[in-house]
């Protein structure tokens, strides 16, 4: 068998045999496929799709491609979630502490930056001392100790999603939804965990922009997830304006915070308690209360203790910025719109992503946001800060904000569209 078959099989719009997903994906892992011949068949994948049956073949190969984490060990149920990716959105940061002191075990398997999103790795990476890259023993140990573990899949797990996940970062090939789904459900199910919550983001800054779509992509993940013994339970999510008021990594830890401490921007509490209520109630938990161990104090103290035991410390000054660049408003009245993908390019533009897979990130560039939709503002009062090290890179970041928002005249009526949209399960 040659790649440059099955390359053709795909960009001719034809069905990809079992065999040939199979010898692709094992070769690519083994580096005997070039990452330039992967690119061109992602590509052809985004353009001419799959169908469930190559989808579930794509994800069984790459599951086969490493080992499989078991949790039998645990004395308590596992639940995991996974967000699609969106503009500021730190969820996975108070809620995985959150759900563990519910009573459940977190397994929280985690990726870097991905295109305009924010990687749940690069933020953490910003706490002093904090380590993304644990073995299996080490993860299980965290896990069992506190509760809660947020780590990076081991070199054994998925080994080849590994490489796909980078090179689709820097291909232009984040967007086709076979992709997206077989690398979520293949780290997720080859991870072990018994339950697994969805965050499926829709809107501008997700890479499912219109509704449709994100369904599609949900009732696909939830059918892998569902054959595979994992319960598994889907949650489609607004992404049309950044969640919170930060968009970068140090910047969004330290919101996290805020809410862990019983703060912090509404809306991100809301679909923190969302999450975790799904959570639980996959894990078979059904008397534990969020809200209250937000409010009393036990899942801040599952986050110090879950950043402790991966070499973090809790207390330290968390990076900033050297430069910062103030945006303005241009009118009073109400903010009716505030773009997610432009604020998310923004930040990435400032050094909060990265445009090629080996480039480091900044852990205190980004975006802090002053007013949200449906808030009055005042022309000439600060809209968002901007923030890097590299102050050349503040015009080519203004230039992805400029139209990201609106302003109508006071006493203009706003709805606020909600932040859950719909269910699949």
């Amino acid at each position: 068998m040659d790649v440059i078959s099955v390359i053709r099989t795909k960009r001719d719009r034809g069905e990809l045999s079992p065999e040939q997903i199979d010898w692709v994906i094992d070769a690519y892992t083994r580096g005997v496929v070039a990452d330039e011949q992967m690119s061109a068949l992602a590509m052809a994948i985004l353009l001419n799709g799959m169908n469930r049956t190559e989808i579930a073949r794509w994800t069984a190969a790459m599951i086969a491609s490493g080992e499989r984490m078991n949790f039998d060990s645990l004395t308590r149920p596992t639940a995991d979630k996974h967000s699609t990716g969106g503009v500021g959105d730190k969820i996975t940061l108070p809620l995985a502490p959150l759900v563990a002191a519910c009573g459940a075990a977190v397994p929280q398997l985690s990726g870097r930056g991905l295109g305009h999103t924010g990687g749940t790795l690069d933020k953490l990476e910003s706490i002093p001392g904090w380590r993304a890259l644990l073995s299996n023993e080490e993860m299980l140990h965290v896990l069992d100790t506190t509760g809660a573990v947020i780590c990076a899949a081991g070199d054994g797990l998925a080994p080849a999603d590994k490489k796909l996940y980078a090179l689709r970062d820097v291909t232009g090939t984040v967007e086709a939804i076979p992709l997206i789904a077989s690398s979520i459900m293949s780290k997720k199910i080859a991870e072990g965990t018994g339950s697994l919550v969805l965050d499926v983001k829709v809107g501008s800054g997700a890479f499912m922009k219109n509704i449709e779509d994100a369904r599609e992509l949900a009732r696909t993940m939830v059918g892998l997830g569902t054959d595979s013994g994992v319960k598994t339970v889907a949650l489609l999510t607004d992404m049309s304006t950044p969640l919170g008021l930060t968009a970068g990594n140090a910047l969004e830890v330290r919101e996290s915070v805020e809410v862990l401490a019983g703060g912090g921007p509404a809306d991100v509490v809301e679909l923190t308690i969302a999450l975790a209520k799904e959570m639980l109630d996959a894990a078979g938990i059904k008397d534990a209360d969020p809200a209250k161990a937000l409010a009393d104090g036990s899942a801040m103290d599952h986050w110090r203790r879950m950043i402790a035991a991966q070499g973090g410390d809790p207390d330290a000054a968390l990076p900033v910025a050297r430069e910062q660049h103030v945006v303005t408003a241009s009118a009073s009245g109400v903010l009716t719109r505030l773009d997610a993908y432009a604020v998310g390019v923004g930040a990435w533009r400032l050094g909060a992503g990265r445009a090629r897979k080996e480039d480091p990130v900044q852990a205190g560039a980004g975006i802090e946001l002053h007013a949200k939709p449906g808030d009055t503002v005042t022309a000439g009062q600060p809209l968002m800060t901007l923030h890097t090290d590299t102050p050349e890179k503040f015009e080519y970041a203004l230039a992805s904000l400029d139209g990201s928002y609106d302003v109508a005249p006071a006493g203009t009526a706003f709805s606020a569209t909600p932040i859950v949209l719909d269910r699949i399960a």
